[in-house]
Formats: C-alpha cells, structure tokens, sequence
C-alpha cells in the first residue's frame, strides 16, 4: 500500500482538504493518505522547507509527498515529480523543491497540465495522483517523462556567519508560540568552538546556555535549545515566546508595506555573540 503524504498552505476553513482526499482515494483506492500540515503561511517557501525537510526523512522508502505549497505564483503549465533520497516529491515548480533537496533532486521530471484542463489545485493533484499511482506498479520516473533539469533553482536561507557571531532569521512558530530559528546544532558547534555565548534577540532580550528540555528553567523562564528536527527554538516554559516577546516570522502584508517604519526585515533575526 502506497503512503502519499500532503502538505500546504491551504489551510482547514473549508472544503478543500477534504475534497483533495477523496481526489486521490479515487485515482488509488489503496493508498494510505495522511497530512503533514496544511498551515504553512503563504508564499512562506523557508517554512515549507523547514517543515517538509524535518518530516519527510521519516516516512518509509518509496513514500509520496505532494507538497501543494504556492501552486500559482505563475501560471502553471506543467508540475514536477521529483526522486530523492528514495522518497518522491511532487511540486510546482516555484524553487521549493531544490530547497527541500537542498539543491537539484537526483531525478526529476516535468509532468505538463493538460491544454484544455482547468488550470487549479484538482488538476495539478490528478497528475501527481496518476505518477503516483504509476509508480507504485513499479514503473520508473523517467518512463513518465524525461528527465530535465531545466526548474526553477532557489535557495534557502542561511544564517550570517561571522569570526564572533552568527546571525539566523525565524523559520516558524509553533502552535506553543516557541519560535525556531535557522541555526541548526551542527552550525553552532562548528561556530562555537567551546566558546561562551549570548543569544540575543528582540527588546534586547539575552540567553546565555542552551538547555536540554523545557523543564531545565522555571516557569515562565525563557531558554534556548535545540528541537528534534534539530534547529534553535526560542522558547518559555510553559509560556508563549512569540507573543511575550514581539517575536514573528515571515507575513504576506510586509510585501506591501509602504513606510520606511514599516518596511521591517521579511525575517527577525537573533544573533549568537561567541566571546
């Protein structure tokens, strides 16, 4: 049985999701269908990244992953299924599939819209479903299309890095309002280097060791460590860090803001001075 997982920026107000499930339940009766999350913020192409690379690596061998994530940032004419890592990836091709594979895909194709479909979210889903479905009997991926890497290349963010300090930008929040930033473990210690160190961060706001779980402060205490996807998280004890301390991550309107008050950075960021 075939595991297809789903992410998106679609959200749960309406029909949507539920529809898309059925969509594929009918293009393969035997997959198992399940959600990563459908509350990626939108055109947020770095938490998508976060998100999608944190979760996939956990998923059986062989598993699909549509990743229906800013679907029309132009006028698809085509979606791209992808093979890395032993896992298929289905997309648009906006850029978010090199940074999930944090460059070219080992194998990727392009699968056209048909001409005379309507070019929307059921359309693009009945082709990633058919590959799927196609796949599954064994075919290869270049049988469904040749292989190109002609696709759109973006890559993710990546922390300022200094001789004294490194500097990440704030990749997501949780539902807990704990705040993650993008400084995995492995950066901080090659940055380190057994050095003392202050995280610093909005309203001058200081961290001065990292910590194992949440329960090493008090309540209410601030702290910093690193979560199981491996990444700096800002975070309360049984507190909510975003809230409490004017913490966001990337929002739609500050495309469109129009005063030099305004025009903040897309990314906080928070800084690791190393003394």
């Amino acid at each position: 049985m075939s595991i297809i997982t789903l992410t998106s920026d679609i959200g749960m107000q309406d029909y949507l999701v539920g529809a898309i499930k059925g969509q594929l339940w009918q293009i393969c009766p035997e997959c198992h269908v399940t959600d990563i999350t459908h509350h990626i913020s939108p055109f947020n192409l770095p938490q998508a990244t976060y998100i999608c690379k944190s979760a996939i690596s956990y998923f059986p061998l062989g598993t699909f992953h549509f990743i229906l994530i800013n679907l029309f940032d132009k006028r698809p004419d085509n979606v791209l299924v992808a093979e890395h890592n032993g896992q298929y990836i289905g997309c648009a091709d906006n850029g978010l599939l090199t940074m999930i594979a944090g460059g070219m895909p080992e194998k990727v194709i392009k699968l056209p819209l048909p001409p005379d479909a309507p070019k929307n979210t059921f359309t693009i889903v009945q082709l990633l479903a058919t590959a799927a479905r196609e796949l599954s009997k064994g075919k290869a991926l270049g049988e469904l299309g040749p292989l190109t890497q002609q696709i759109q290349i973006k890559h993710n963010l990546q922390p300022l890095v200094g001789d004294d300090f490194i500097e990440g930008q704030i990749i997501h929040i949780d539902s807990f309002e704990n705040v993650v930033v993008n400084i995995t473990k492995q950066q901080f210690i090659q940055q380190c280097k057994n050095r003392r160190f202050r995280i610093l961060f909005r309203r001058n706001e200081v961290i001065s060791q990292i910590s194992e779980t949440y329960a090493d402060v008090p309540e209410g205490t601030k702290l910093a460590l690193f979560n199981a996807a491996g990444y700096l998280e800002i975070a309360i004890n049984k507190g909510n860090a975003a809230g409490l301390f004017g913490l966001q991550g990337f929002k739609r309107e500050q495309l469109t803001q129009p005063t030099g008050f305004q025009q903040l950075s897309y990314y906080q960021t928070v800084r690791i001075i190393f003394q």
